[in-house]
């Protein structure tokens, strides 16, 4: 059931008294549309993170919306002049295309104030944080893999004896996974590919490339936290790294329901995320809430789901608990860098920052307060594409070991809902040796107890 919240009268009234000018003005520009004015993207978008000069490029032309029904679309395509690349299922959330000369940015400018929309923004890149912070792996072994620091670290050796991760889907959304490497025989899961549009989900590109076996690794630290566990593979970066908000938000949605039929179980309990933008997505946020089962909220631009699209989500919703999100933070080295979806605050999601083997945060993390928790990200061996094994460092590595930890309550106790899965990691930490952020202990977070062991200070 939505619930309305106290603003909404008065939002919808100011909305409409803006749009009449707007689209006026925005009538106007398309009149006067000639080849003085620039093309693609514009600004950061209606809701977004402002545009500054750290933001991430935007996907030219395109722009994504929530409309308060399906029925608004048509006037709306009409009326600017846009046209229907593509929606997320039944729902009124949809990926539109602007006439060739006119910006991104006052499109959204004038469709943020329509009644009818409520969310407008333009389609933002999205990159793993090792690609935009070029973070080169070494070559490992598979015995460093089977023995390194991180699990002890995390007391996941403890966590194990009480849960292997049976019965679980992690749904990995990165590079694509080598499904050959024989440390994930057995473990992966049908998958699909939603950069080149197809079924194979495996890993493209070279060594050369900037993110190339940056998903394979990240699946094999799953597989590393819980051994039981079954891994989706989906592809939404290729193997420079780089993809876009709209094909992770789709991504997420068909890893929580991959046969559309929301009566059946078939879609990931936890999902994985080590990848991100500069730029916030409140198209994002809706969808991480829908993947999650959270609240529905009428007149709420990120949590309404009052048309009738939404009613799969609903039964979805009745059968599951929803899935946790984990996502990695970043490697800006920052505490005042935010990374999305780390930095939603959405409900069932988790922001992870990287610590090192001396049990501090890692000089690449960033570790503002934004942050859930940390977990190991300094120097971990795990799978690489061609049967062979990569050294690298990450906030992406850390997410992982999180997701793994999340799919090992997950099978001890299926029937929690997301959120209390997420409280129940962030009750189980230990103080780092230095910041304010702390670090997920396993042991305790599958025993649902909360004495984390101290970490030992070097």
């Amino acid at each position: 059931m939505n619930h309305r919240t106290p603003f909404a009268c008065f939002a919808r009234f100011a909305r409409s008294a803006l749009a009449v000018g707007l689209a006026l003005a925005f009538g106007a520009a398309l009149a006067a549309k000639s080849g003085s004015v620039p093309s693609g993207g514009g600004g950061s978008g209606g809701g977004g993170s402002g545009a500054t000069s750290a933001a991430d490029p935007e996907v030219a032309g395109e722009l994504m919306v929530k409309l308060r029904t399906t029925q608004a679309l048509q006037p709306l395509l009409a009326k600017y002049s846009l046209t229907l690349m593509s929606q997320f299922g039944a729902r009124p959330i949809y990926r539109l295309k602007t006439l060739a000369g006119v910006r991104v940015k006052d499109v959204v400018g004038a469709l943020s104030v329509e009644t009818d929309v409520m969310i407008a923004e333009a389609n933002a890149q999205q990159r793993s944080p090792e690609a935009r912070k070029n973070v080169a792996w070494v070559i490992g072994t598979a015995s460093a893999y089977v023995a390194q620091w991180a699990p002890q670290a995390m007391r996941l050796p403890e966590a194990q004896q009480m849960s292997t991760g049976a019965g679980v889907r992690v749904a990995v959304l990165d590079t694509g996974v080598d499904r050959s490497h024989p440390a994930l025989a057995g473990r992966l899961l049908p998958g699909r590919d939603f950069v080149d549009g197809d079924w194979d989900a495996s890993e493209g590109g070279s060594p050369a490339s900037a993110s190339y076996g940056h998903g394979t690794h990240v699946a094999g630290l799953v597989a590393l936290a819980a051994p039981g566990a079954q891994i989706v593979p989906v592809r939404v970066l290729d193997a420079e790294g780089v993809g876009n908000a709209w094909a992770l938000a789709e991504a997420l949605l068909w890893a929580i329901d991959p046969d559309g039929n929301p009566a059946t179980d078939d879609g990931a309990q936890v999902v994985n995320i080590s990848l991100g933008s500069l730029n916030r997505t409140r198209i994002m946020d809706s969808i991480a809430l829908i993947a999650s089962c959270g609240v529905a909220i009428s007149d709420d631009p990120i949590a309404d789901r009052s048309d009738p699209g939404y009613r799969g989500d609903e039964t979805r919703c009745r059968n599951v608990p929803g899935a946790v999100v984990v996502a990695a933070a970043g490697n800006d080295g920052s505490d005042t860098v935010k990374e999305y979806p780390a930095a939603e605050g959405a409900y069932g999601l988790m922001a992870v920052a990287a610590t090192t083997p001396a049990g501090r945060i890692a000089g690449f993390s960033n570790d503002g307060n934004w942050i859930d928790l940390a977990a190991p990200g300094e120097g971990l061996t795990s799978t690489f594409p061609g049967g062979g094994y990569a050294t690298w460092s990450g906030t992406s590595m850390a997410a992982p070991l999180v997701a793994g930890t999340a799919a090992l309550i997950r099978a001890a106790d299926p029937g929690r809902p997301a959120k209390d899965v997420v409280q129940r990691m962030k009750r189980a930490t230990a103080a780092l040796c230095n910041g304010d952020l702390v670090q997920l202990d396993a042991d305790a977070a599958v025993s649902d107890s909360r004495n984390a062991a101290p970490l030992v200070c070097r």
